[in-house]
């Protein structure tokens, strides 16, 4: 009571000044206090978020690890390439930048917007890319109008460089934008929505090797998010280095042999199971993944009827046709039910249980031992011999030499052909095994099916007289300091036990496949090496009389009906090197269309063999 007398005595005027006194200590009072919050309090969290207003950590992309073949020539490197990305944050009016920015690169305002829509799924301060290995001129053309611009960056990123750009792309493979699926895999921790990663071949199996180690930069930007200044760079380790057992330049003898041909090739060093040369025609190129495949370019290779994107030689499955025979010959030999004496008179067909086989020659051989039936083909041979053999016996001989089942290709993808049994038929079909289908198995027809890996294999197991190699296709793995952190070495699956006689027999068949007048693989013959091989034709369809076979407007077997053509090989055949395996699809005949092919990558070997030789001796 006695303080509120004495208030109220007090002058109006001296009443108002300390009101306001006491007023402005108290606000000064609470600002000391905010002060001392944001100083002291949150001091840290305020400086990383003014931090954060000023800079930007981008991260850099660590170059894939670069690919040899054999002799250390470059098959696949790195390349500096533009992107053009966006900061989806600093993006005020989206309409407005696509409509600025549509112009500059080139680009339809609805692709950037499903660009922009792809990466919702990013972490909003990652940049959006927007697009991919755009031309200098473009960056530019960007870079001069980055006013109008605000939240879009220019990027430089490596590259996938494919140098030989089509050349074993199969072997090699491809990469893409890693998945969803993927990403939630412990395989791919070290991936974010965006990167690429390895979808196929080598590129997916190693890609634990190839794939280096990010690194990243922290820039300093101004309010519309332009680069003002790099601060701190951790730079990016690249990947480590392949070298693969592949030759170039005999990779390059393949492809050229083949043309514009369909079909596979494979070359096979006889002694170590490594893979000299590996071709799939038609090809791709596998660059045009590396920056993200255009909707219309995957759908012209996806919808090809020639299939680009199959690696035939491990995934195309062909009737062996007769390059079948020489495994007839040999489990015939083994059984005792032919010799180099035993002659079979060839008429021209051959009938069982009321059914008709012809011989491919019309006329027939004539009277045909074990070496004439291997050099001209006889069907007629090998119809007896393989009746009398039985289909489990030839079964079980095919199936030591690799055919039937993988062979151990060791990037993915390969299949295993199928060699038929009494028991598979029954297994699949419920039906008994007939005298028949045992007369065309014979000769490589029916059931029957190889892929020109495993046909290789086989070529080079008769050649090293019963070693059935796995195929090599990385020879080793370094890192870059010259460190080994794989190599390949070589691996006996199994060895096959033949006399050194019965060997003699078929390789001396096979020698005058090549060598021998009316030999039937003639057009693959070299004047310095000794070649010895086998030729197949290979039906596609159910062979058809004379009458009844369907022509075009040209009075020829439509394309898609036409045999492949088909030539297995060994060189030189005194001291075997290296095997070769030919499939060329509707080639029709395997001397004339399949022997060139496979003389050409002969020859070729022999060739830089002799280079390295005398460069040696230098």
């Amino acid at each position: 009571m006695a303080i509120d007398l004495k208030w109220k005595e007090l002058p109006a005027v001296q009443r108002r000044f300390l009101f306001y006194s006491a007023a402005a200590t108290i606000v000064f009072f609470l600002l000391l206090l905010r002060l001392w919050y944001l100083q002291v309090i949150i001091y840290a969290d305020l400086q990383e978020r003014s931090t954060s207003n000023r800079t930007r950590v981008l991260s850099l992309d660590a170059p894939r690890g670069p690919i040899f073949d054999r002799n250390g020539a470059l098959l696949v490197d790195n390349r500096p390439a533009f992107r053009i990305s966006v900061m989806r944050q600093e993006v005020e009016d989206r309409s407005l930048l696509f409509e600025r920015l549509s112009p500059l690169l080139d680009t339809e305002i609805s692709e950037l917007e499903g660009r922009w829509q792809e990466g919702q799924r990013f972490p909003i301060y990652r940049p959006v890319p927007l697009a991919e290995d755009v031309s200098r001129e473009i960056m530019e053309r960007v870079q001069e109008h980055g006013i109008d611009l605000p939240g879009v960056l220019v990027e430089v990123r490596p590259v996938r460089d494919y140098l030989e750009h089509g050349s074993a792309a199969h072997l090699i493979g491809y990469l893409g934008e890693v998945t969803e699926a993927e990403l939630q895999s412990e395989d791919f921790n070290q991936y974010r929505g965006g990167d690429f990663v390895g979808k196929t071949a080598l590129e997916r199996t190693f890609d634990p090797y190839l794939r280096g180690d990010k690194g990243q930069r922290l820039v300093e930007v101004d309010v519309q998010g332009k680069l003002l200044r790099q601060l701190q760079v951790e730079p990016s380790s690249p990947g480590n280095k392949i070298y693969l057992t592949l030759d170039r330049e005999l990779q390059r003898a393949a492809d050229e042999a083949f043309g514009s041909q369909s079909g596979a090739a494979i070359a096979l060093d006889v002694k170590t199971g490594e893979v000299l040369a590996m071709a799939s025609r038609p090809t791709f190129n596998p660059a045009l993944f590396a920056k993200g495949i255009a909707g219309d370019e995957w759908l012209a290779l996806a919808k090809d009827d020639r299939h680009p994107l199959q690696n035939k030689v491990i995934s195309g499955q062909y009737p062996p046709g007769s390059t079948f025979k020489m495994i007839v010959a040999l489990a015939a030999l083994r059984e005792g039910i032919t010799d180099i004496n035993r002659s079979i008179d060839c008429e021209g067909d051959f009938v069982v249980g009321g059914s008709r086989y012809r011989c491919w020659k019309k006329k027939g051989h004539g009277p045909t031992d074990l070496k004439k039936a291997l050099r001209e083909s006889c069907d007629v041979w090998f119809y007896r011999v393989g009746l009398e053999l039985g289909i489990d016996k030839l079964s079980a001989a095919a199936k030591e030499f690799g055919l039937g089942a993988p062979v151990g290709y060791p990037l993915p993808g390969e299949r295993s052909g199928l060699i038929p049994s009494q028991e598979w038929k029954h297994k699949h079909y419920n039906k008994s095994w007939y005298a028949g289908e045992t007369v065309i198995t014979s000769i490589g027809q029916g059931f029957v099916l190889a892929t020109p890996m495993q046909l290789v294999v086989m070529m080079a197991a008769i050649a090293n007289e019963g070693k059935v190699l796995k195929p090599q296709v990385v020879r080793q793995v370094e890192d870059w300091e010259g460190n080994l952190l794989l190599q390949s070495e070589r691996e006996i699956v199994r060895q096959i036990s033949y006399s050194e006689k019965n060997w003699k027999l078929v390789k001396d068949g096979l020698l005058a496949v090549v060598n021998a007048p009316h030999g039937t693989g003639h057009a693959a013959h070299l004047e310095d090496v000794l070649v010895a091989g086998k030729t197949g034709t290979s039906q596609v369809v159910r062979r058809k009389s004379d009458e009844e076979e369907e022509l075009d407007e040209d009075g020829e077997v439509p394309y898609r009906f036409r045999p492949h053509a088909m030539f297995v090989a060994y060189a030189p055949a005194e001291e075997p090197e290296i095997a070769v395996a030919v499939v060329v699809e509707h080639g029709q005949s395997g001397g004339r269309a399949a022997g060139p092919v496979a003389k050409q990558i002969i020859q070729r070997y022999m060739e830089l063999k002799g280079q390295s030789l005398q460069g040696e001796e230098e």
